[in-house]
């Protein structure tokens, strides 16, 4: 049987793949894992329960609550809110574990179920390699009094805006933001939060109905946000998507600010206030050259990781780095989060733009992003990458012909039969025609 927990939880159709059956046997698996087996002194176990507005987290979140309750598990139920709330909350409350239920970007016929441990953390593969082991056997099933309870969170909301505003080094006085919300989970306190901090708010894809989430609006959709910032004369913008656990910007002229100008700009306000931990900034091998090109000039250290969000949290708790995400748009601030934020990420890129009186678009410019390409390379042996000695030499020449001004990367997709071609040159048409040459002798090589 295929595994079922895939990098970011449980995904697929709701209602398909993702029943209302399998979520409840999840949650009663999860109930003795994360709960049961780690309650002291008799306390029943406390669960966090939220979702993002789509149409299937009702019926999904019903189930969910359903299981914990019936195998003994107190629930607080938190409402709509996005991933980052939810895994604050956990910690807060000093609850036993989470549950967010979400399928992030995606679009409104998609779902998933994340589990979130003590403290708000992301499950490492041993807990979730648990909870499957666990889907086959007897759940628990007290009786009379040892059910658990399901109570409304009344304050979920304001107890995760309020510690947002706590981390902010200043207000926004002044500043004029746009927020995209994606008709996703942000929908209701990223608006409230800049607005409390001080900024002049202007909101788009802040409307969600079930079904319309991250239809055309949200960080994969900048278009809108981009049209949105010239008309206000915005100082900026602000993308989340569908659960707020990534942020992607917009300067006041219209550009795109990805995550790695994101992430550079942020690392130089942390240096500055003494916050960055040992001077390192984490982030994937997909980050772009040109990040790890402006860091060290200014006296940073980029420590690489696998991609996924889930390795660089591991290197931050590892060696507590205090900055760290993904070119995508996850950032994480080891300080006040336990995974991505996208309102706390725009908020603290406010309050820099705030801070220094200097345009977002200036702030951007400490990073120069190089040109990159990418190929997908498929009917090939995706297995085969590293033990290809043809493959290898090729990946040797191209590498030394950049030289220092270029990055080769060959990644095998882990969903897919393909294999990955990454180029980065100092010009487009150099990163083309050296992507494309790998490209041909990756299909040479290890065409099936």
């Amino acid at each position: 049987m295929a595994r079922l927990f895939g990098t970011d939880g449980v995904r697929g159709k709701a209602n398909e793949l993702l029943t209302p059956e399998l979520a409840m046997r999840l949650s009663q698996a999860a109930s003795v894992v994360l709960g049961l087996s780690q309650s002291e002194d008799g306390r029943r176990p406390v669960a966090v329960v939220a979702k993002d507005p789509r149409i299937s987290g009702d019926f999904l979140s019903a189930a969910i609550e359903a299981g914990l309750s019936a195998s003994g598990i107190d629930v607080k139920d938190a409402g709509t809110l996005p991933t980052p709330a939810a895994a604050f909350l956990v910690g807060d409350l000093g609850a036993d574990f989470g549950v967010m239920i979400s399928a992030s970007h995606n679009a409104a016929p998609d779902n998933g179920i994340k589990f979130l441990a003590r403290g708000g953390k992301k499950l490492d593969d041993a807990l979730e390699d648990a909870i499957e082991a666990c889907l086959t056997m007897e759940p628990p099933r007290p009786t009379g009094g040892a059910v658990g309870r399901v109570a409304r969170f009344a304050d979920a909301e304001d107890r995760y805006i309020i510690h947002l505003l706590q981390t902010l080094p200043n207000r926004l006085d002044g500043i004029k933001v746009v927020l995209d919300c994606a008709h996703g989970a942000a929908s209701g306190c990223s608006p409230e939060v800049f607005n409390a901090a001080g900024a002049e708010v202007f909101v788009i894809g802040a409307e969600p109905d079930g079904i319309n989430i991250n239809d055309g609006y949200g960080s994969t959709h900048l278009e809108k946000l981009q049209a949105a910032v010239l008309e206000h004369g915005a100082d900026l913008g602000i993308a989340h998507d569908g659960d707020a656990d990534r942020c992607l910007a917009v300067d006041h002229e219209g550009n795109v600010v990805d995550g790695d100008q994101i992430m550079a700009i942020m690392a130089l306000a942390l240096k500055d206030q003494g916050k960055l931990k040992d001077d390192t900034l984490v982030a994937t091998v997909m980050s772009n050259l040109g990040l790890k090109l402006a860091m060290e000039a200014n006296g940073i250290t980029v420590k690489q990781t696998a991609v996924g969000d889930r390795y660089v949290l591991e290197s931050m708790n590892a060696h507590g780095y205090s900055l760290g995400g993904e070119q995508s748009g996850h950032v994480i601030f080891a300080d006040y989060a336990t995974t991505g934020d996208g309102v706390l990420t725009g908020l603290q890129l406010a309050a820099r733009v705030k801070s220094t009186g200097k345009s977002l678009k200036e702030l951007a410019s400490v990073l120069t992003v190089l040109p990159q390409v990418l190929i997908n390379v498929r009917g090939v042996d995706k297995g085969a990458v590293s033990d290809s000695d043809p493959v290898l030499t090729a990946v040797a020449e191209t590498e030394e012909r950049l030289g220092s001004t270029g990055r080769v990367l060959l990644r095998p997709s882990g969903t897919e039969p393909v294999v990955r071609v990454m180029v980065e040159a100092a010009t487009q048409e150099q990163a083309q025609s050296e992507a494309e040459l790998l490209a041909d002798s990756v299909l040479e090589h290890l065409a099936l």
